[in-house]
């Protein structure tokens, strides 16, 4: 048995790493280059994480989906922050790639029937669920239906925090000792933790709700 997961480097993704690593024998790590402001910091924050725990790592570059939207995650457009958070249906339009975790998974869907993988690992979670549909248990099961015909090998598609808020990822992350220290979490482009944009906010009350001071000051420095 062996599995893959998708690695942004977030705080989801590493959490879905440290916490299912040796129980699914994940071997391979996928980062997605769309163009997004982060890359640069997402493909290093990955990179160590992939030290750390020892996967094969691979970036994969999907230029074409930078140029069929407009949303601020890769345009010109700002990045939703704290006063947006109230808007939460246009804070995630804002941050919406079309069909994105759609095509990820698909992409791992080739490497797992081509490579003999079981299981594919994503961060999906209870909170980005309640505006992101495909953080969603039924978009999960909906693509372990699809590879129910589109792959020979039928991996499952596996997302260990969909039952879960950032402050129960935190507390998980806390109890399975994850090097949160690894993860990088923001949607800009400037080095290190915005603090104000949205995934920021997210991770920083999460740290703060478990009492993780030590990784507020590691983190947003």
């Amino acid at each position: 048995m062996k599995s893959i997961i998708l690695l942004s480097g977030g705080l989801d993704s590493l959490v879905s790493l440290g916490i299912k690593y040796k129980e699914l024998n994940i071997d391979l790590a996928l980062t997605f280059d769309y163009g997004q402001k982060s890359l640069d910091k997402e493909i290093q924050a990955s990179k160590k994480i992939c030290e750390f725990y020892n996967l094969k790592h691979e970036v994969i570059k999907l230029d074409w989906l930078k140029q069929i939207t407009k949303t601020s995650l890769v345009s010109e457009s700002d990045i939703p922050t704290g006063e947006d958070l109230n808007n939460t249906v246009e804070s995630a339009e804002k941050v919406w790639i079309p069909n994105r975790n759609g095509l990820f998974l698909n992409i791992a869907g080739c490497y797992a029937d081509s490579s003999n993988y079981d299981y594919i690992l994503i961060g999906a979670n209870k909170e980005e669920a309640q505006t992101f549909s495909d953080n969603t248990q039924k978009f999960i099961d909906s693509v372990n239906k699809e590879f129910e015909s589109s792959t020979l090998k039928h991996p499952k598609v596996i997302a260990p925090l969909i039952n879960y808020d950032k402050n129960d990822i935190v507390k998980v992350a806390l109890a399975y000792k994850v090097p949160l220290e690894l993860t990088m979490s923001c949607y800009q482009s400037a080095e290190g933790h915005c603090g104000i944009c949205e995934s920021c906010l997210r991770l920083k009350h999460a740290l703060e709700y478990n009492n993780a001071h030590e990784y507020i000051k590691i983190l947003f420095k």
